[in-house]
């Protein structure tokens, strides 16, 4: 365990002198696993020696039940004792669509309400603030402890957790909570949650889109950047009342952070896996993330070229708004796998990988466990294209969802299973036949196999089976031609005479059946193997606790955690990124991009004062974050919010595999940018007065 600044360093020596692997590069460091810690073993020391911050428990239990989990997918937090929810903009777009009343447009028009009785309450939508966490990892122990494999570990885990759970429910001050138990270090600690859910959540403010999403796709992770990525709900208590939240909210600081001030970010990082083995990592670098960039690439460009034919039709305003979303979201998170991919073919970023497993290993003998997940990972390679490509997915189109459907149903038939079960599978199989010989159809259809035939594995014979020797145009010309599934009327009279699947030779339905059986195939494999893998990914933890304690934090699992940093520019480009950036910068990227979309304004955003042109606007840091920090406050010692988590910059993209101090920046809306916007743009006079 970790005690102080000099036993870090001296590892850093050992680490050196042992395990060199040739790069000339930074060498490996402990914290390549990240500083997201959780609040249940908080950093206390660690902030001790970084900051001079004697941090008591009081101060961590604040600023937890200040932060909370925004619906399924974002970060969020009070910042006034009435209830005030400050999160992003893209983690509310799409919710917001649906508050629109006629003629409305937020993205076109933004949205403010300038009375409590305007607010608008989104259905659905809701926060969980959490109020409980323990750590029940003895617990949890004593529970598996004795069992013979880890099939059977894993079977009296699943057993512990329902026990564990019914156990809390009824526990004081967790009566009333929804109890979450996380799983860390792949089995090595366990933690149990208790969240307190806020159900009625009403829109106050959000911008339009031009100031939400400026600099779209482009400017995307990178810094420097202009973007005022902000949304304000509001939560309300059980009697229509702004909820009373004056015990816990986090008191909004206009002024920011200075440059070296310690920051912190409290909010829910959706998923890193740094504690990946080499072996694994080179699979996810030869197959998994080349193979899932290459899906989300082409199918942006799909889409991106349907937006262009329809973006000016009014009568398709709403189609395009929605797909505007979408494209917004497939483009970010094809942006994040192509960096993630990049990072791993990087070789001094690998090597840090390399050079840490060495070590652990080096401090771990006679343990094989890391060639025993290198052998499975080996047998695995061969039916990766099969997991990723193979599987159904909308976004793959009528062709590939179709198949699916088919084979399900010749398996749900031959089984004798109820009109219940199958008549859904009816109905989703007559929608996509009357769907699947049109353009956007076929091109998606041709699309997907052309993805299998470049990503195949040498040797796979699957698709030979399937095409023979046509070309994709060749092949998808002539099993339109020949299959019933393309017409709905004959699809429609097939299934009702209700004849023998397993014979039928329809050539899209023996075409499936290769398919299927493909996927089916490559999922036994992973599924089949995944305790197995699992027990030593847990192994391999555990080694890691030998080496280093507890004193390094446990990857993201969306759940709440506090990541420390200080605000600081970085060098890129040839040039150095400032720490804050103004308003005077939007208007540059405005004008030098010709005032076109993204880099857009609207009107009323095209006469600034030069109060507004001066405010700070963006700020880094470098503080730990990942997808799902989004909406995450950022805070400084005080327990107040200087900013709001939106972004990192691109060298921040490998941080699913990698933790990199000295490049990763956080990026958020500084505190003083959202003021300005509200105090000089929107002339929110009420919300003004609230925050300050």
């Amino acid at each position: 365990m970790l005690k102080n600044k000099n036993l870090l360093l001296l590892t850093f020596l050992i680490i050196a002198s042992v395990c060199s692997t040739g790069f000339a590069q930074k060498k490996a460091s402990p914290y390549d696993f990240g500083k997201m810690w959780t609040f249940e073993n908080p950093p206390k020391e660690w902030l001790k020696q970084t900051y001079d911050m004697d941090v008591k428990d009081e101060w961590f239990d604040y600023v937890r039940k200040s932060s909370l989990r925004f619906a399924t997918w974002c970060s969020a937090s009070f910042i006034s004792p009435n209830g005030l929810i400050m999160t992003n903009h893209h983690c509310s777009r799409d919710v917001v669509t649906s508050l629109q009343k006629e003629g409305e447009n937020f993205d076109k028009q933004g949205f403010y309400a300038p009375t409590l009785a305007d607010e608008r309450k989104a259905e659905g939508l809701f926060v969980e603030q959490m109020i409980q966490a323990e750590d029940i990892t003895a617990l949890i122990k004593k529970k598996t402890k004795g069992a013979k494999d880890s099939a059977e570990e894993l079977a009296l885990r699943k057993t512990a957790f329902e026990e564990i759970e019914k156990m809390y429910k009824e526990k004081d001050g967790w009566q009333g909570l929804r109890t979450q138990i996380v799983t860390f270090y792949s089995g090595g600690k366990f933690s149990i949650y208790g969240y307190k859910r806020y159900s009625d959540i009403r829109l106050v403010w959000i911008p339009e889109l031009d100031l939400g999403f400026f600099g779209g796709d482009p400017d995307n992770f990178t810094y420097p950047r202009y973007n005022l990525d902000a949304t304000f709900w509001r939560a309300y208590d059980e009697n229509g009342n702004p909820l009373n939240t004056s015990a816990n909210y986090l008191k909004f600081n206009k002024n920011g952070a200075a440059e070296g001030e310690p920051v912190f970010v409290v909010g829910n990082p959706g998923r890193t896996e740094r504690y990946r083995t080499v072996s694994q990592l080179t699979y996810d670098r030869d197959y998994r993330y080349p193979m899932q960039y290459k899906f989300l690439k082409n199918r942006n460009d799909v889409m991106v070229k349907k937006y262009d034919v329809i973006k000016n039709d009014p009568t398709k305003e709403r189609e395009a708004q929605e797909l505007l979303n979408e494209i917004a979201g497939v483009a970010n998170s094809m942006k994040a796998f192509g960096g993630i991919a990049k990072g791993l073919k990087d070789d001094a970023l690998f090597g840090r990988k390399v050079e840490m497993e060495n070590y652990i290993r080096s401090k771990s003998p006679g343990i094989t466990y890391w060639d025993d997940l290198s052998k499975f990972m080996q047998d695995l390679s061969p039916h990766g294209w099969a997991i990723t490509h193979l599987s159904p997915s909308p976004m793959r189109g009528d062709g590939c969802m179709l198949m699916h459907d088919l084979v399900n149903y010749q398996d749900l038939m031959a089984s004798g299973a109820s009109s219940d079960k199958t008549d859904k599978l009816k109905a989703s199989i007559l929608a996509r036949a009357s769907t699947f010989e049109s353009e956007e159809q076929k091109q998606l259809f041709s699309l997907w196999l052309t993805e299998l035939s470049e990503d195949i594995y040498p040797g796979d014979m699957t698709l030979q089976k399937v095409m023979g020797n046509k070309s994709v145009v060749e092949f998808v010309s002539h099993i339109l031609k020949k299959t019933r599934f393309s017409d709905r009327e004959k699809t429609e009279k097939w299934l009702e005479k209700g004849k023998d699947l397993a014979s039928d030779d329809d050539e899209l339905l023996v075409a499936a059946r290769i398919i299927v059986s493909r996927f089916r195939e490559a999922s036994q494999k992973f599924q089949s193997t995944g305790p197995n893998r699992q027990q030593l990914e847990a192994s391999i933890a555990n080694q890691v606790f030998n080496v280093y304690g507890d004193q390094l934090p446990p990857d993201a699992t969306f759940t709440l955690r506090i990541s420390d940093g200080i605000i600081q520019g970085y060098d890129y480009n040839g040039t150095t990124a400032p720490a804050n950036t103004t308003y005077f910068g939007l208007y540059d990227r405005f004008y030098s991009n010709k005032q076109k979309f993204p880099w857009s304004l609207p009107q009323r955003w095209q006469n600034p004062e030069m109060e507004l042109l001066k405010s700070p606007f963006n700020t880094v840091s470098t503080n730990d974050i990942i997808g799902g920090n989004s909406g995450s406050p950022l805070i400084n010692q005080r327990r107040e919010a200087v900013g709001l988590i939106f972004d990192g910059n691109i060298e921040s993209l490998p941080g699913n595999f990698i933790f990199d101090e000295e490049v990763n920046r956080t990026v958020s809306v500084h505190a003083g940018g959202i003021y300005a916007a509200l105090k000089y743009v929107y002339q929110a006079d009420r919300i003004v007065q609230e925050i300050e």
